[in-house]
């Protein structure tokens, strides 16, 4: 049965090796399309071509440049293909472009290919035999130790060997199962340019998700966004293009100066900018043909992910240094932002980009400035390192104690919500308009430390009701965002594990209480702070007005304001709750006028007091969280806590 999955091939081998020429015997199709490459002959540019497949979609073949300085451009063309060609003349056999490319092709974790033997119209049979030796010699330590091998003459297509290296390819192809990818859309751009009445053209490998005409992209990583009219899918038009295919895009909305190779076209869940990335590296072996190389902090290298190729330098995270031959965990630091996803293939070169001296796979790739080395990242890296092999989000949650919003998720899994898989232990919280995922184990430790933070606070302070939500949090969790933590507490409330009185939080075992003497004298005092309407006396008039002592009547009223009786607007002005209610009525009504903003002296108009006071009550609410400050206005929030 046919396949409904497409297969890109790219080549790879020496300079002069014959790549173009078997890609031309292959498909018919001439790759070097420059007038320059005409006349050098050599490939500078990537290639491409396509080849029918029976019963099944084209084969797409990447053909790369072989020159040693063009290696940028091989890595770019062999980014997110799914087989290798590996190209070796027979006469000259392994030359050093060849080992250079199979490092690179080993570090993009190609493990399928073939390899075409070619020039064998120039050897005789001992060399023919010799070579062969030599290519099997070097591919045992690869992931394409069980490549065939193919003698080929390239310039004639009906040669056996080039009948049956494209037999094996179509039968590769047809035998490569169906492609179901449920990841969000990426694209790799490799190439731009324009056609008359057309516009501008993207074109490259589809890395993960679905394309469909019509759809709308973000240009990553400068984010702007752009329709499809039109696309083309392996060289054919199409209304859709699928994980595995190459695709041209007919996009509306961006020129040509605003798309480059090295960009990404995507969905923007998929992708954010960066310019740290967290990743597992690995360095060559050493080489008899290269000094040994050591990777230390801040060390330049060349990196190429995707078809992108930036300068970065590398932070080891483990150890001092990175030897030939090491796997360790270290971070990318770039120059100017890039997008990735974990899982990614990227590729290390010299300072001098002169050699390939390793690659890796991305892991995080948002990675902090600070604390990059501390023992809970290290522990988030070793998930994530499970989460790219394959195990799963389990690991990601339960190395997230403070959860993982949903947007960060969708990008660090590279999935839309419906398609996530998360383990039943997952629960997921809505709180300010934002989603968190969490771990159901880590959701009941939060609960915990909210509890027994509580408990110790009110052993410390038995005559206050509680601390805020805020303070509690910086108590019990400052590492949990305040939305997640605001989440976890409407829950508890919502249990009767916790209560609130105003904006205060207790156990509700926990009780303040005042004696007969100052509930009598807390009676007299409310009733004077009411008649003052809008304009409440001081705390040393009130203490004059009952005949008190300053301190103590101060005193009181603070403890009544922890209680949630009244309120403190500021320091020795305190407000009754109806009176508030009334100032907040005033205030929403004229939001509703206004715009939704009011304005201090709109507000003072309407409440008949100076401009000191107005402003004294206008920056309480947006304390207290019922309103926010937007320049010169004030913009209610929904009702805060503090009114029941």
């Amino acid at each position: 049965m046919a396949s409904d999955r497409d297969m890109i091939i790219a080549t790879a081998g020496h300079i002069d090796h014959g790549k173009t020429s078997l890609v031309r015997a292959l498909t018919g199709v001439d790759t070097d399309r420059l007038k320059e490459e005409k006349a050098r002959g050599i490939s500078i540019e990537l290639g491409f071509a396509y080849a029918p497949v029976n019963g099944g979609a084209p084969l797409g073949i990447i053909d790369v440049p072989g020159h040693e300085r063009l290696i940028h451009t091989m890595v770019a063309g062999a980014s997110g293909i799914d087989f290798a060609l590996l190209v070796v003349a027979a006469d000259d056999g392994v030359m050093p472009q060849t080992r250079e490319h199979l490092d690179i092709l080993e570090l993009l974790g190609i493990r399928r290919g073939a390899v075409a033997l070619t020039k064998i119209d120039r050897v005789d049979e001992a060399r023919l035999t010799g070579a062969r030796m030599e290519i099997r010699a070097l591919l045992a330590r690869t992931g394409l130790a069980e490549a065939p091998i193919f003698a080929v003459k390239a310039t004639d297509p009906e040669n056996a060997g080039i009948c049956a290296l494209r037999s094996h390819l179509q039968a590769v192809a047809v035998s490569s199962g169906e492609s179901c990818d449920q990841r969000l859309f990426r694209l790799a751009v490799d190439r731009v340019f324009t056609l008359s009445g057309q516009g501008t053209i993207v074109t490259g490998t589809l890395f993960s998700g679905a394309i469909r005409t019509g759809d709308t992209v973000h240009v990553m990583p400068s984010g702007r966004a752009a329709r499809v009219r039109s696309l083309h899918a392996q060289n054919q038009p199409a209304a859709s293009g699928r994980m595995g295919q190459r695709c041209a895009l007919n996009l509306a909305g961006v020129t040509l100066e605003e798309v480059h190779r090295g960009d990404w076209l995507a969905d923007p869940r998929a992708l954010a900018p960066t310019v740290r990335m967290d990743v597992d590296l690995t360095l060559l072996s050493p080489s008899i043909r290269e000094p040994p190389v050591t990777l230390t902090a801040w060390t330049p290298v060349h990196v190429h992910h995707g078809t992108a190729h930036q300068l970065g330098h590398v932070v080891p995270l483990q150890a001092r240094a990175i030897t030939c031959g090491a796997s360790a965990l270290a971070q990318l630091v770039f120059e100017k932002p890039l997008c990735a996803t974990p899982g990614d293939r990227f590729i290390l070169r010299n300072a001098q980009a002169t050699r390939t001296i390793g690659g890796g796979r991305v892991l995080d790739p948002s990675a902090p400035a600070r604390r990059r080395r501390s023992a809970e990242r290290l522990s988030w890296l070793s998930a994530l390192q499970a989460f790219v092999t394959g195990s799963g989000t389990t690991a990601l949650l339960k190395s997230a104690p403070a959860g993982i919003e949903l947007a960060d998720l969708l990008r660090l899994t590279g999935r839309a919500p419906e398609h996530l898989d998360l383990p039943p232990e997952a629960i997921t919280v809505e709180a300010r308009g934002r989603r968190f995922v969490i771990d159901r184990l880590h959701w009941e430790r939060l609960a915990d430390r909210a509890i027994n933070a509580l408990a110790q606070f009110h052993e410390r302070a038995p005559d206050e009701p509680g601390p805020d939500a805020s303070r509690l949090r910086r108590i019990a969790a400052p590492e949990i965002s305040e939305a997640l933590w605001q989440g976890r507490l409407e829950g508890l409330l919502s249990e009767g594990r916790l209560t609130r009185k105003g904006a205060w939080l207790s156990l509700p075992q926990h009780v303040v209480v005042l004696c007969e003497e100052d509930e009598q004298l807390l009676s007299r005092l409310q009733e004077i702070i009411n008649a003052g309407g809008f304009d409440p006396p001081w705390v040393r008039d009130l203490a004059d007005a009952v005949q008190h002592p300053e301190p103590r009547v101060r005193d009181l009223l603070r403890r009544s304001a922890s209680l949630g009786r009244l309120y403190q607007v500021v320091p020795d002005l305190f407000y009754g709750e109806e009176r508030l209610e009334q100032l907040a009525g005033i205030l929403e009504g004229l939001a509703r006028a206004q715009g939704g903003a009011v304005r201090a002296a709109s507000f003072r108009d309407a409440v008949g007091l100076g401009r000191k006071r107005t402003i004294q009550i206008l920056e309480f609410f947006d304390r207290v969280g019922y309103t926010r400050r937007l320049h010169d206005a004030h913009v209610p929030r929904r009702p805060g806590p503090w009114i029941r």
